[in-house]
């Protein structure tokens, strides 16, 4: 509900005041609620001030201690003191202009002493002190200073571009040194397997030429003990030469048709023993010396 005035009454609301004058000289303030006045006796309601929080946002350009033009834009919210209302009616025309001119008085007064990135960091301390100025020199006028907002601060357009490349530049350097810790790690990890798939490979082998080895002897044996009158010379060479044919067939076998040329006649599967054998003695022999030693 808005405030009402009908000559020898009025309705003020719960927001505001009114300011009441007798015979043009200031009398009482007008508390919420309905109020009468006697004309005949110079009564006359001259005014009404809102008690609701208003709010002022400032824009302010200055520059900075290492010559960085900005622009601070301040948002400053206040009110009227119901007890000193006839002290804003009467004593300040334009509250607004008055705000306005100490916040740019107190702002250009202390952002010249600070570095750029100092003003970031403490636009709490600027909001501050605009903040116990304004409040120590609004109150005689019947003001009280609620908050004070420094809602943004918007350095010059080339400043901004070289600090957002300069924030980029480290960015990427950093991304960098991550990327290459991470290759680090995975060359070393692949090291790592590949040792030891080699190692696991090379104990497969050796497996594998045990377990050969394993059954050439038994099945030697197995002749040697069926069969009278065989030598071991004898069993080995036929085992070679059957090993050599199943080889031949696998080969002509395969799905995957593929010529390969290697030296066949009747005598090579007897060579191919001679230098089984002989690698066989010569190993034995060399384990042999190592034991005497």
């Amino acid at each position: 509900m808005g405030n009402g005035f009908f000559g020898f009454c009025a309705c003020i609301d719960q927001a505001s005041i009114g300011v009441v004058e007798r015979w043009g000289r200031f009398e009482k303030l007008a508390q919420p609620g309905l109020h009468f006045f006697n004309p005949f006796k110079g009564q006359c309601l001259v005014g009404f001030l809102s008690t609701r929080i208003s709010s002022l946002d400032v824009r302010i350009e200055t520059k900075t201690k290492d010559n960085v033009f900005v622009q601070l834009l301040c948002s400053i919210q206040y009110r009227v003191v119901r007890q000193n209302a006839d002290d804003a009616f009467y004593e300040l025309e334009n509250p607004k202009e008055q705000i306005q001119a100490y916040v740019f008085d107190v702002v250009r007064a202390i952002v010249p002493r600070m570095n750029l990135d100092d003003l970031f960091e403490q636009k709490g301390e600027i909001a501050r002190a605009v903040l116990d100025e304004l409040e120590k020199v609004m109150r005689e006028y019947g003001y009280s200073i609620e908050h004070i907002l420094m809602v943004d601060i918007i350095p010059d357009a080339a400043v901004r571009k070289a600090m957002n490349e300069i924030n980029a530049a480290q960015r990427l350097q950093l991304a960098s040194v991550y990327k290459g810790e991470a290759e680090k790690v995975l060359l070393v990890k692949k090291a790592e397997a590949e040792a030891e798939a080699k190692y696991l490979g090379g104990v497969g082998v050796a497996r594998q030429r045990q377990a050969i080895t394993d059954g050439l002897r038994e099945n030697i044996l197995n002749f040697s003990n069926k069969v009278d009158g065989t030598s071991a010379k004898e069993i080995m060479d036929l085992i070679m030469v059957t090993q050599y044919f199943d080889t031949i067939r696998d080969l002509g076998n395969s799905s995957k048709n593929t010529t390969v040329f290697i030296p066949h006649g009747p005598g090579h599967a007897r060579d191919i023993g001679d230098q089984i054998r002989n690698g066989m003695m010569e190993a034995a022999s060399a384990r042999v010396l190592d034991e005497d030693v």
